[in-house]
């Protein structure tokens, strides 16, 4: 059990080194993890604003199209009023006539608020474009800061990790759990020692007769206060040795 308990220690030391390597990156990972997502982000805006703008400039060709159809139907409609019999026949081709020309300034409005939406997209696109060459700057310069920190301490990282791997197949399954678990919900640190009668974590008074017990070594303890695992000051000691 003495060893079961120094090995939950030793890990808990190799991980506060390494907590301390990543605290010296700051807020550098999250910010060009947020960068990261803006930047995808703007480019599926532009990507979706230039989308529309094809549509609309296809759908505005097309109505051009219709047009021209269109005003050819409504010039052979009206060589033919010269051709009328009858009355009947009179306003038949003026109601196409009419009929046509209200297809073309239906067609023709339309074509208006696609030129003015086609206008509108050009102008948000490249605003866009613009705060995204800033953001992919700016990204640049950040992850240029972040390979840096992450270089100087890359040899020292290295061996860290290397050491708590071999450190983790030696610890049990169940007790891997637990530490685990309380390492996430006490932002890191899973393993408390007592100073001072109180435990490390929490600053809490431990009970002298729990205290005692911890001293035997012999059990997995927890604080009653802060559920971190409590290890006696003897292990403490001779890991930090």
């Amino acid at each position: 059990m003495y060893n079961r308990l120094k090995v939950l220690y030793q890990l808990q030391t190799i991980d506060d080194q390494l907590d301390e390597l990543e605290e010296l990156r700051g807020d550098l990972p999250n910010s060009v993890r947020d960068l990261e997502e803006k930047i995808s982000s703007f480019k599926d805006d532009i990507k979706s604003k230039e989308k529309e703008q094809k549509e609309s400039i296809k759908t505005r060709d097309s109505n051009e199209d219709e047009i021209e159809r269109l005003k050819e139907n409504q010039k052979k409609f009206k060589s033919q009023l010269y051709q009328v019999r009858n009355n009947k026949e009179y306003d038949a081709l003026t109601k196409e006539i009419d009929h046509t020309e209200d297809q073309i300034k239906k067609l023709e409005t339309e074509n208006d608020g696609l030129a003015d939406l086609s206008k509108s997209l050009s102008d948000e696109t490249a605003e866009v474009k613009e705060k995204l060459e800033e953001l992919k700057k700016e990204l640049s310069e950040k992850e240029a800061d972040l390979k840096e920190i992450v270089k100087a301490n890359a040899k020292e990282e290295t061996k860290l990790t290397g050491e708590r791997k071999k450190l983790e197949a030696e610890v049990k399954k169940a007790d891997h759990s637990a530490y685990m678990r309380i390492r996430k919900a006490k932002r890191g640190k899973a393993v408390s020692t007592i100073k001072r009668s109180a435990c490390s974590g929490c600053h809490n008074i431990v009970p002298s007769q729990r205290q005692l017990e911890i001293r035997r070594n012999n059990r997995l303890f927890f604080c009653e206060y802060c559920g971190r695992i409590l290890v006696s000051s003897e292990i403490a000691d001779e890991v930090e040795k």
